[in-house]
């Protein structure tokens, strides 16, 4: 591999072209300024104000790549490459978009209520998933789609399955025209019906109960990625279906929201 001072842009693309910073795809960022701008001046203003908004985006997430996810062990070229090229304040509320490469969760853009996990959280699921290109993958209540974007970014063909109407109308307008990405709109526990097995299933977001419907949708030799909060403090947790059952890894300690349809119903004291 080579080293990061000196060969990572190279890496990067090498494996993806376009990820460098200064290189960066301007689609989503075109897309997203189609699906919340208010009427503009001059297109040169336009086009101007783009730019701008692209370079310093641009050097924020190389900063996150920099001082979060490789301080903690992600080291996952195509992974890197992947979070240096998705623009992650499009898929956060306009208000939060100056802070949307903290390490923090976010709210998604279109929703009250759904958070997206905090980068570092995400890269280091996503990592030990090992997603392979041409997998199938689910990504579960991801909000207006971020981690689907770094899913199809890493190869996969990804269903991004959301509950929440909101934050499911913003991940299709954002993430409209990618082949590679599927959006569909419904219940979080029972999973995607119908559109599996999954090689790799995202849950973006703490369960307190075991996601048992999403488990069987899991192929054999499978991995389920995401926050257990079933009892004690919450891990990440990386759940391989085997052939004579599950096989469970606890990865790391983490904060994340409960997703509301894996949480623990209300217990009861007299």
């Amino acid at each position: 591999m080579a080293s990061w001072r000196s060969g990572y842009a190279e890496d990067c693309k090498s494996l993806h072209p376009g990820s460098i910073p200064g290189e960066a795809s301007t689609s989503f960022l075109r897309r997203a300024a189609g699906y919340c701008a208010a009427p503009q001046p001059g297109r040169g203003a336009i086009r101007m104000a783009l730019t701008t908004l692209e370079r310093d985006a641009a050097a924020q997430r190389l900063k996150m790549v920099n001082g979060q996810l490789r301080v903690c062990d992600v080291n996952d070229l195509a992974l890197l490459a992947a979070f240096l090229d998705t623009p992650r304040e499009i898929f956060v509320e306009p208000e939060m978009a100056p802070f949307a490469y903290l390490d923090s969760d976010q709210p998604s853009l279109g929703s009250p209520t759904r958070r997206l996990l905090p980068p570092t959280v995400l890269a280091r699921l996503l990592q030990a998933a090992e997603v392979k290109p041409g997998e199938r993958v689910l990504d579960v209540g991801g909000g207006a789609g971020y981690g689907a974007a770094i899913l199809e970014h890493l190869g996969a063909q990804v269903v991004a399955l959301e509950n929440d109407a909101g934050a499911a109308a913003a991940a299709r307008k954002l993430l409209n025209g990618r082949a590679g990405i599927e959006t569909v709109e419904g219940d979080l526990a029972a999973g995607a019906k119908g559109r599996g097995p999954f090689a790799v299933i995202v849950v973006e977001g703490a369960f307190e109960v075991s996601p048992d419907s999403l488990l069987a949708e899991l192929a054999e030799k499978g991995r389920l990625v995401g926050i257990d909060a079933r009892e004690g403090a919450p891990v990440g947790i990386l759940i391989e279906r085997l052939a004579n059952g599950f096989g469970r890894r606890a990865l790391f300690d983490a904060g994340a929201a409960c997703l509301e349809s894996f949480k623990r119903a209300p217990r009861f004291a007299f």
